[in-house]
């Protein structure tokens, strides 16, 4: 009895930790979205999650799409496009996606006719999955799951590739807090952050596909992941955390603030 319950407490944690960044990327991307928005928006959304910062909601999708009331939401934090597949012609998941998430729950913000309760829980789920968008392996092939089942190594220690990218790359990265990580990445001037807010929600995406692809190419089954491989990869985390930040900021004060223009190229 007691073997086949710690199994399960560890099965539970795999399936979590194979959600999205890790709790640490979910906050810096929060945190980032945090100092970018308007006062109009900062108010409206503090108001709508109890004076709660909006990083104190980053992770909790992943545990509620664990409970009964909100398992429908598990394909929400991904969308699969496999190799040699356009975008565009990716098979949809009838369950939905990471993608028709933001779309619709930004139709919610914007509804005048929403409950507050949908409201409420709309804002919670886009908070979390425009981050979930720009983890490469959330955009990954659905042939390998993502790359959990891509097996590789982290300085010896048996992982899997989807695993690699959500919390070791990112931890072996910088050590910092996810205030740390803001101050230290969250630098870029008005017409760099005019550039990465351009675009639709798809063109993000898209965005995310292209580094998958790059990610598979770099790292082979049985790969042992080591200081090289984290030199060459950082920027990219740094990058992928500074855009998923901003764009959150960015939709949240085109719904909330209709004073807000954004910063121009």
């Amino acid at each position: 009895m007691k073997k086949s319950f710690l199994t399960i407490i560890l099965l539970s944690f795999i399936t979590l930790n194979a959600l999205a960044w890790s709790q640490k990327g979910h906050d810096v991307t929060a945190y980032i979205a945090e100092q970018h928005l308007t006062p109009a928006t900062k108010a409206a959304v503090d108001s709508m999650l109890d004076a709660k910062s909006i990083v104190y909601w980053a992770n909790w999708l992943d545990n509620a799409s664990h409970q009964r009331p909100l398992a429908y939401t598990k394909t929400w934090h991904y969308k699969n496009v496999d190799q040699d597949v356009r975008y565009e012609e990716a098979p949809a998941n009838p369950a939905g996606d990471a993608v028709t998430a933001i779309k619709s729950h930004i139709e919610i913000l914007n509804d005048p006719d929403a409950t507050p309760q949908e409201r409420d829980l709309a804002l919670k789920i886009l908070i979390h999955v425009v981050g979930d968008m720009h983890m490469p392996l959330h955009m990954g092939h659905a042939t390998d799951l993502g790359g959990n089942r891509i097996k590789v190594k982290f300085f010896n220690r048996e992982t899997n590739l989807h695993s690699a990218w959500d919390s070791s790359l990112p931890e072996a990265a910088h050590k910092w807090s996810y205030t740390e990580w803001q101050q230290q990445i969250d630098r870029l001037k008005p017409a760099q952050e005019a550039e990465v807010i351009s675009g639709t929600v798809d063109d993000w995406a898209k965005e995310t596909v292209a580094i998958a692809a790059d990610v598979y190419t770099y790292f082979l089954p049985g790969a042992n992941i080591s200081y090289n491989d984290i030199a060459h990869w950082t920027p990219v985390i740094e990058q992928q955390f500074v855009r998923g930040g901003l764009r959150l900021a960015h939709l949240l004060n085109t719904i909330f603030d209709p004073t807000y223009s954004a910063p121009a190229k």
